[in-house]
């Protein structure tokens, strides 16, 4: 822990940063905290930081330690409507990568218009739980691999689940397959906390626009909405034309929109 306070330019208020724990740091006015600043390292390899601070003075402060401190780049992520936050942010020299739009999407079959949607020959799904760990680990590293040689892995929805490093399927129990007889040919990631996320659907490049990826999302809209949920969650970024397609034509609609920053 560091507790050498870092303090910058002088100001009216006489704030003052300092590094509390690993990852965290603390801006303090007279002993109050004022702000909380916040760094973790995404299982992409990635570092995000967050800053939550009520008044300009703290936030230009933490921001301010933490690039001093942490290696460049730095990524954050706010919501697009959040003006005030997103002007923070460039003021400290932070720059929009990415744009990413969220969907609320029905589960309901008569809404979805997939409740006769099969997969396509020679193609089974797998539900939740029941998949081969060895093969949808081979599935994951073949679909990354194939990513990474195109847009790259980064262009997809990050994972934020820590990990041990090297294994990027954090619990093989949330992960629907596509099965073919000679190995997995996608695979759909769906995580419950407060409600249902979407947190990746992905189908290898040699099956797709063959129905797969519509197969597995059929199969994970019926199990949610037979589980009692009228909706599930999804993030797409807005250059991916085709899974925002999907989703719209299963009539997802667009709920907000966020903003990745770098620096």
């Amino acid at each position: 822990m560091n507790t050498q306070p870092f303090t910058t330019r002088p100001s009216e208020h006489a704030v003052t940063v300092t590094r509390v724990a690993d990852g965290q740091w603390h801006a303090l006015d007279d002993d109050l905290v004022v702000g909380r600043g916040h760094a973790l390292h995404r299982p992409d390899g990635r570092l995000f930081v967050s800053i939550d601070a009520w008044h300009d003075t703290p936030f230009d402060r933490l921001a301010e330690a933490m690039q001093v401190a942490l290696p460049a780049p730095l990524y954050t992520v706010v919501d697009e409507a959040d003006t005030e936050l997103t002007a923070r942010w460039l003021r400290a020299g932070f720059t929009v990568r990415r744009r990413e739009a969220e969907f609320a999407v029905p589960t309901d079959p008569r809404l979805t218009g997939l409740g006769e949607v099969l997969p396509p020959p020679g193609v089974t799904i797998v539900p939740a739980g029941e998949a081969d760990e060895g093969l949808l680990r081979a599935v994951d590293r073949a679909i990354r691999e194939e990513v990474e040689a195109g847009p790259g892995w980064q262009s997809m929805p990050a994972e934020v689940i820590p990990f041990p490093e090297g294994d990027t399927v954090v619990d093989p129990s949330k992960y629907a397959v596509a099965a073919a007889p000679d190995g997995y040919l996608g695979l759909i990631r769906v995580v419950t906390v407060i409600r249902p996320r979407i947190g990746l659907l992905a189908v290898r490049s040699g099956a797709q626009r063959r129905g797969v990826a519509r197969a597995l999302l059929a199969h994970a809209l019926g199990a949610l909405h037979r589980a009692g949920y009228a909706e599930a969650w999804a993030e797409v970024q807005e250059t991916n034309r085709a899974a925002s397609a999907l989703f719209e034509s299963v009539g997802a609609r667009p709920a907000s929109s966020n903003l990745e920053l770098v620096r």
